[in-house]
Order: structure tokens, then C-alpha cells, then sequence
């Protein structure tokens, strides 16, 4: 049987730790790595997709509101993602799982609850903590969350700069392709969001950002 593969990705050091200690108590056969930023996650995924699950923060180094959470599913479509965050209101739980989060894990969960959350997630199912119900309103924008989850990893880096009010020169720069590819991203983030214009996608960079997503739905 392989070895299980956990990534933690986190930006503090001495929470990865704890969670760490923790899941060794745990899975003790498990192989755990960690990245303290989106990067080095990614980075992590591309020496070796093959990964059972990978805990992400939502708020680290080079990702901002649910960007982080796209990205993954994006571009490592068949890894479990499971977010551990200290954001853990009825709102940011929803938009999580709706954007394809396998769980939801706040920072402030027991051992034991872990143990159980990462085993219903290692089994395919989806954990979300006690007390946590889907609101009427998450029917209303499933829809637009559904558009945004279609996002490709280059799209949604696009979007992010976009938010960041760089020009297609800049972004081509950046992510070192040709400005014909930044417009032919930008066109596509448009179509897929349905908006008519690059500011109604800063407009939703921006709601993406704050995670008010319903926000934007209405808009």
C-alpha cells in the first residue's frame, strides 16, 4: 500500500507545527510536507501530483480571499482539498465548499475532530464542522460560483492582477507570455464570468477577495 501524502499549507510556521504533531499522532505512517505559500505549494504538486490531501489556508502569501482555493482545484483537479482557516463564519464555510473544498477545518478544532474530518475526506466524503447548515442563499449565487470554479490556474492569476490594476503588458510580463495570451485570458475570464468589461472583473476580483461573493452575484 502507498504511502499517504499530506501538504500543509500555511504561512505560520508554528501552526503547521502543531497540525503537524498532531497528524503524526494520528497517521503516523503518513508522509507530511509543508509550504508556507502558494508557490512552494504548487511547487510541492509539481515534483509529485501524487497527493492524498492538502490542508490550505485561505489567507497566505500570494493568494487572496478564495484565489488560493481556486488555484489548487484549478490545477490539480483529482487532490482533496480540505481549508483550514481561522475565518470559520457560516459565510466563508459555504463559499468554500461551494468552490470545491472537500472540508472545512477551523483553526480552533480539537484533535480528535481533526482525526475525524481528515478520515471522512481520505474516504471521499465532504466534513464540514457541527452546527454548520447550508443557508437559502447559497442556491441563489450556485450558479455564479459555478462560473468561477471553471477558471483555469492561468485565468485565475490573471484576474488576481487584474485586481492589482496592472495593464496587459504588465501581466504578460509577469507571467512571461505574450500580451495576445493576457488577452485572450482576459477575454475568456469575461465570457466565463459573464461580465462585459474588465471593470466588472476587478469588480468580482474584488468581491473574490473580501469573499462576498453573493455580492457580486446580484450585481
Amino acid at each position: 500500500m502507498a504511502q499517504m501524502r499530506i501538504i500543509i499549507a500555511d504561512d505560520h510556521p508554528l501552526f503547521r507545527a502543531a497540525l503537524r504533531q498532531t497528524i503524526e499522532t494520528q497517521f503516523g505512517d503518513a508522509s507530511i510536507e509543508e509550504a508556507g505559500d502558494i508557490e512552494a505549494l504548487t511547487g510541492l504538486l509539481e515534483q509529485n501530483r501524487d497527493c492524498d490531501l492538502v490542508l490550505l489556508d485561505l489567507a497566505m502569501p500570494g493568494v487572496r480571499g478564495f484565489s488560493g482555493l481556486l488555484l489548487v482545484r484549478a490545477q490539480y483537479p483529482d487532490i482533496p482539498v480540505m481549508i483550514v482557516s481561522a475565518s470559520d463564519d457560516q459565510q466563508t464555510m459555504s463559499r468554500s465548499i461551494d468552490l470545491g473544498a472537500s472540508g472545512f477545518l477551523p483553526k480552533s478544532t480539537n484533535a480528535d475532530a481533526i482525526q475525524t474530518s481528515m478520515k471522512t475526506v481520505l474516504d471521499g466524503g465532504i466534513w464540514v464542522p457541527d452546527g454548520f447548515t447550508f443557508d437559502d442563499a447559497q442556491a441563489e449565487i450556485a450558479e455564479y460560483t459555478k462560473r468561477l470554479s471553471t477558471l483555469t490556474p492561468q485565468q485565475v492569476r490573471v484576474l488576481m492582477m487584474l485586481s492589482d490594476g496592472l495593464m496587459n503588458k504588465q501581466i504578460a510580463y509577469e507571467l512571461s507570455v505574450s500580451e495576445a495570451t493576457v488577452k485572450a485570458h482576459v477575454s475568456a475570464i469575461l465570457q466565463k464570468l459573464n461580465v462585459d468589461s474588465r471593470t466588472q472583473a476587478v469588480i468580482v476580483a474584488s468581491k473574490l477577495e473580501q469573499g462576498q461573493i453573493e455580492a457580486v452575484a446580484g450585481a
